[in-house]
């Protein structure tokens, strides 16, 4: 006789016979509710979330003062599209980001829906400020899934019989140094790379036809792959000089992520535009383009936004986000956290030739898993197995990369030292027990 299926399991079977194929099964975890850093799935089981729902609850799941400005905002109206009557929480969430996400000396904002609509505006926005129609991407790249942000996303596997896909936009190696930089020093990596992109003027595109570079600082999906601060450097010189726009994509990196608003504060270099979205709301649906006021204000009216743009309850969702992240200085915290995090598992990495590298910014880490310490085999084989044992142990995490051969962690930055010991506890030994597999089969083929 059959065993009896779980709630858990119920919930995913009804789930693959009404929900398209199409939309991702990143875990197999459920949820009947969620606080803090911690899921209670469908049967009561309590699961400690090292995904965040991707970057998404930094500030934690339901955290009381953004479920409150919900409640109140809800009681007085739920939408008038902010193109036909303006109202108060989305001037009032303008100008709270353009004070802490200073661009130059004036900044303007404004907000969209979803992280790929604010791609899809910023792109928009710098077409129309420069009057030219190409756009610089990168290797690993992540941007979203609309047709424009698809076609700058570099993973073919997110964008399958999905073309044709957008002209004029052309494409990089991102400066992967652990990857790509076998044998060289930092320095002299970045400098070939700067060389490269200075090349793809004679060879990819012409610099006085860009209208953009589109960068993400720390990459997501890519694999939390942080850009050399150099290789920033320049890139913000080589748009200088031929007057193209920068644009910066933080909206996996930014709001406490890092341990700053935006992952371009740590490096000094300014973006021209820059995108956020996923932890501004707390899980409401917000995003906001943010930028040199000369640059936004280019923007012919009705050229940009839509019928949802800002909703009001949203606004107040990420007001109150805003003001939780400084007054629990949750930008300190996820320094603190991600500072736990590295150190533990690049002692980890001194003798565990499985783990390749461990990287990232703040409380954005990435544990990279490669074959006989190459940076140039991933395996993501084992990746996929470390992940499944989490899961049955009761972590929440999710891969990365363009092999899903990465663990990324984004727990919640109200974690508890319990909670995050707990977590790191599972990891460490499904790590452990899962390479241990992997000797024993080495072993029986010699």
């Amino acid at each position: 006789m059959p065993a009896k299926l779980t709630q858990s399991e119920q919930l995913l079977e009804r789930r693959k016979n009404v929900v398209a194929n199409g939309v991702g099964v990143f875990n197999t975890a459920t949820a009947r509710e969620a606080k803090g850093a911690i899921i209670i799935d469908e049967d009561g089981r309590e699961l400690i979330d090292f995904a965040g729902g991707i970057g998404v609850v930094n500030a934690g799941h339901c955290p009381e003062p953004v479920v409150a400005a919900i409640r109140e905002q809800a009681g007085k109206y739920l939408h008038t599209s902010f193109n036909v009557v303006t109202y108060e929480p989305y001037v009032e969430l303008c100008e709270r980001l353009t004070e802490i996400l200073p661009h130059g000396e004036k900044t303007k904002a404004m907000l969209v829906s979803t992280g790929a609509e604010a791609v899809e505006n910023a792109i928009k926005i710098a077409r129309q400020a420069t009057q030219r129609q190409a756009v610089l991407c990168y290797t690993g790249a992540f941007h979203g899934r609309t047709m424009m942000a698809m076609t700058l996303t570099s993973k073919i596997n997110y964008k399958l019989n999905c073309g044709p896909f957008v002209p004029e936009v052309y494409r990089l190696p991102f400066p992967n140094f652990y990857r790509y930089g076998q044998g060289k020093d930092r320095d002299t990596f970045v400098k070939e790379e700067l060389k490269r992109l200075h090349e793809s003027s004679h060879n990819l595109v012409d610099p006085n036809n860009l209208a953009a570079i589109i960068i993400e600082p720390v990459q997501g999906e890519g694999g939390f792959n942080p850009v050399p601060k150099k290789y920033l450097e320049g890139l913000r010189k080589y748009c200088d000089d031929f007057g193209i726009m920068l644009i910066m994509d933080e909206i996996q990196s930014g709001f406490g992520r890092t341990g700053y608003w935006a992952s371009w504060q740590h490096y000094d270099v300014v973006p021209d535009i820059s995108t956020y979205a996923k932890s501004l709301g707390s899980g409401m649906p917000i995003a906001a383009i943010v930028g040199r006021a000369e640059v936004m204000d280019t923007a012919a009216p009705g050229t940009i936004g839509g019928t949802y743009i800002g909703n009001p309850v949203c606004c107040a969702a990420a007001l109150a986000t805003i003001q939780m992240i400084k007054d629990e200085d949750l930008n300190g915290r996820a320094m603190k956290i991600g500072g736990i995090l590295k150190k533990h598992y690049k002692k980890m990495k001194e003798t565990c030739s499985e783990i390749g590298d461990v990287r990232g910014m703040g409380a954005m880490v990435g544990i990279e898993f490669v074959k006989g310490g190459d940076s140039r085999q991933p395996d993501g084989e084992l990746c996929s197995r470390i992940l499944k044992g989490c899961s049955d142990q009761g972590l929440v995490l999710l891969s990365a990369g363009t092999f899903k051969n990465i663990i990324r962690i984004l727990a919640p930055l109200v974690i508890t030292e319990p909670q995050l010991e707990k977590g790191m506890q599972i990891l460490d030994a499904v790590i452990k027990a899962e390479i241990a597999k992997n000797n024993k089969i080495e072993f029986q083929k010699i």
